[in-house]
């Protein structure tokens, strides 16, 4: 996907605002979406791109300093309303979160690393979706619980407790695995 502002309306302030917003958030934005849409990479493209024209309306001044979460707030809501559009909601079926995740891992890694980080992946797709949610915007994203608070429209207290309830059923999973 390659976004380029308009050049005739937009000022080279705000061109390399955008330049640096897709540069900088376009992957995350892409997992995030996809996994929100039950692993459709096409239908995701789409919600990000509607994400980025609706951020090239804004001001660079209204979101700068939390662009990230503007994005990811904007990408959320878009992705809820195309999943209401089509009325239904997909779970991660068996072995789709392995399919989604990053490239594999470098060279040299052991295999049981390895092997643990699918366990990990397995039971993550295991998890409730208000859970999974939680769990990729605070470990994969990096947001902080104020950040999620806001993207999910859920209170802190709340992302908090999902959280801790999530990463309990992890533990409990990964303690339950053969050695």
């Amino acid at each position: 996907m390659n976004i380029e502002p308009e050049t005739t309306h937009a000022s080279p302030d705000a061109s390399s605002f955008m330049r640096a917003a897709v540069d900088r958030h376009q992957a995350p934005l892409l997992r995030y979406a996809t996994r929100l849409l039950g692993g459709d990479a096409d239908r995701a493209r789409d919600v990000v791109q509607d994400t980025y024209v609706k951020l090239m309306a804004q001001p660079p001044a209204e979101v700068d300093g939390h662009v990230a979460e503007w994005l990811f707030t904007v990408c959320r809501n878009r992705t809820l309303d195309v999943l209401r559009k089509e009325g239904r909601m997909k779970r991660f079926e068996e072995g789709q979160v392995e399919r989604l995740t990053a490239p594999e891992p470098r060279p040299g890694r052991t295999l049981e690393r390895a092997e643990q980080y699918a366990a990990v992946l397995k039971l993550i797709g295991r998890l409730p979706h208000n859970q999974q949610e939680v769990v990729r915007l605070k470990f994969q994203n990096g947001f902080s619980y104020q950040e999620i608070s806001r993207i999910t429209s859920l209170s802190v207290g709340n992302v908090g407790f999902i959280l801790h309830t999530a990463l309990k059923a992890l533990r409990s999973g990964m303690a339950a695995q053969p050695e």
